[in-house]
């Protein structure tokens, strides 16, 4: 998933297919690297605690490219406009970010690790599109010439959907591998693969109706029909029943769909903020639907002496969240803008040809 239907999925551009799936290669591979790193400081084990090492696991591998998928997902608000450099440091300063905030979730507030460490979306989304706000030029206003989709780049990105799509239920349940949590395990499974269908029919349905002439657009297909797993994947500790399931990929979808036709253009005009995969869309807003999904879902499960605790408690999370990747992502976007780091000119942004030799084009002397 991280490497092939995250890579894929970046191929959308037509003229950004080596840099969406070569960049998305390189991005994740330094990520998982240092996200073990940051994790074996941060989050050590239990049988780490008094050892000056870091212990290897599938656990550890599997939490490490959690966060490297988080880094990826910020990285589609600056898709085409960023050069190799400013994306590793923004790939470093996110997995940094992350592993920092779950640090703080589990520390402070004593946050179920499953449930801390699926707050990605939200986290990767909104350091994302801070960096974009911060790092937008006018030259690429209202649209840039070259931000466009033909035919066989668009059916590389739905081969990415596609793969994302079949492996979404184990992405959610990954860290859910113990023999007593079985069951549990199962339900997220189940949960998952329901939530995504009624995602895939949402998004086309919505797709279809909200267009003059009544046709479907790939964008939104490619990206909403994904978004019931990212809202389900927030709420999945708590979500034991499949019309539950259903309803969140239902709701996840609908407002997919309609941020892409409407929101994607506003945001550009008022907060001059361009998200080019519209991770917010994707990523943020289902991922804070979830968020609701499931702190309804626990109120209506509580008793009345813990409901106030509870929902307190929750909204603790996710304000420490949001406001950990607003400001880290500020502070991110500051630091790619200087001039140092040679920033793309506008003519050449969203294309290959400032970063990969093409043979074809090559003049000879």
């Amino acid at each position: 998933m991280i490497f092939m239907g995250f890579g894929f999925l970046a191929t959308f551009l037509v003229r950004y297919g080596f840099s969406g799936s070569g960049f998305n290669v390189l991005l994740a591979a330094m990520a998982i690297q240092w996200a073990v790193l940051m994790n074996g400081f941060l989050l050590p084990q239990r049988h780490q605690h008094h050892r000056r090492e870091i212990h290897i696991s599938m656990k550890s591998v599997i939490e490490a490219e959690l966060c490297a998928a988080s880094a990826l997902v910020a990285m589609g608000a600056v898709h085409g406009k960023t050069n190799p450099v400013q994306l590793l440091l923004m790939a470093l300063m996110e997995v940094t970010g992350f592993v920092i905030s779950q640090w703080t979730l589990r520390t402070l507030l004593n946050a179920d690790p499953l449930y801390s460490i699926m707050l990605l979306h939200i986290f990767g989304a909104l350091f994302g599109v801070m960096v974009s706000w911060v790092l937008h030029r006018k030259g690429i206003n209202p649209k840039h010439e070259k931000e466009k989709m033909d035919r066989n780049m668009g059916l590389f990105a739905m081969f990415g959907t596609l793969f994302l799509w079949m492996f979404w239920p184990s992405f959610n349940s990954a860290l859910v591998y113990h023999s007593r949590e079985r069951e549990l395990k199962l339900t997220v499974i189940y949960g998952t693969y329901l939530s995504l269908a009624v995602s895939v029919v949402m998004a086309m349905s919505v797709s279809m109706l909200t267009s003059s002439k009544g046709k479907m657009n790939m964008v939104h297909v490619q990206s909403s029909a994904l978004s019931g797993g990212v809202a389900i994947g927030v709420a999945m500790t708590a979500v034991h029943a499949p019309w539950i399931a259903m309803a969140i990929g239902f709701c996840a979808a609908l407002l997919s769909a309609l941020g892409f036709k409407y929101m994607k253009d506003q945001m550009l005009f008022a907060f001059q903020c361009h998200d080019t995969c519209g991770v917010l869309n994707v990523h943020a807003i289902p991922g804070i639907l979830g968020w609701f999904a499931h702190l309804i879902i626990r109120l209506a499960s509580s008793e009345s002496t813990i409901v106030m605790r509870f929902a307190v408690y929750h909204i603790c999370v996710l304000l420490i969240t949001v406001c950990m990747s607003l400001v880290l992502g500020t502070a991110t976007g500051l630091l790619l803008k200087c001039s140092f780091w040679r920033p793309q000119q506008d003519r050449k942004c969203f294309d290959d040809q400032a970063f990969w030799e093409f043979p074809n084009l090559v003049v000879h002397k």
